[in-house]
């Protein structure tokens, strides 16, 4: 099958909810083993348990992915576990509201830690192993803010555009360096998806939603599983000869 996992081991950062979760549920459904990282050990509890009631093997792990000890404790474990890793999905991020006349120091270096420092780190553990196996897959989580931003003041996120963007120049200096060992570098870039993340800021104001929908062409916010079938894509043998790519999904608001 084109896009079978099967008895591939896939690591998920970000993994206690959201994209990171449902990701895991696809790959796990797609006969993966499964180790599922995030800072929040009783939550990956939770889901690896569903995980293993689909038939799934899943390996919970406390992960931080600002810190590199975190980061290299957490791989060790899955290589000590599995034995090897096929693949990576970069998923943990934050989204941290503010324009740079408002953001504090801290809040840019939580963005710029969190959703590139963190997907350094933990593909720095990682890539060696793919790169002695001569094979592997990264997916690096995006977003449709790396091309465009959200206008009203009150949800302006400039360090999320940046670092976002960064992904992007990540991902694309990854995928020339190490394609030549059978590894593919990829980026999905997801529009609004309602999750853990949204559902308390963006979710909560109607006006958003309506704007958002009124410019999107689907004329709706993504429903939950809509990202899962582009990062199987990327994940699996079915974009064997595709890497430095990033896919939009997001009903087509970036064309408008």
């Amino acid at each position: 099958m084109l896009y079978s996992l099967k008895d591939k081991v896939a690591v998920v950062t970000g993994a206690s909810s959201g994209l990171g979760a449902d990701s895991a549920r696809a790959y796990a459904e797609a006969g993966a083993k499964v180790a599922i990282l995030a800072r929040r050990v009783e939550k990956l509890e939770t889901l690896a348990e569903e995980l293993r009631a689909m038939g799934a093997e899943a390996l919970p792990l406390s992960c931080d992915v600002t810190s590199e000890e975190s980061v290299k404790a957490a791989i060790e474990a899955v290589i000590a576990h599995f034995g090897h890793i096929d693949i990576l999905l970069n998923n943990a991020g934050v989204a941290v509201r503010g324009g740079v006349h408002t953001l504090s120091v801290e809040d840019w270096n939580k963005s710029m830690d969190t959703n590139v420092k963190g997907i350094f780190l933990v593909s720095k553990y990682v890539v060696p192993h793919m790169m002695a196996q001569n094979y592997g897959k990264i997916v690096n989580i995006s977003s449709v803010n790396a091309f465009i931003a959200d206008k009203p003041d009150v949800f302006i996120r400039h360090s999320y555009n940046a670092s976002k963007s960064a992904v992007l120049g990540l991902t694309n200096g990854m995928a020339a360096s190490y394609g030549r060992y059978n590894i593919t570098v990829n980026s999905v870039c997801p529009g609004l998806f309602e999750s853990e993340m949204t559902e308390n800021s963006l979710f909560k104001s109607q006006p958003f939603l309506d704007g958002y929908s009124a410019q999107c062409p689907m004329e709706r916010p993504g429903r939950r599983g809509e990202v899962a079938g582009p990062v199987l894509f990327f994940s699996s043998d079915a974009s064997s000869y595709v890497t430095g790519q990033f896919l939009i999904v997001d009903g087509g608001t970036a064309l408008v």
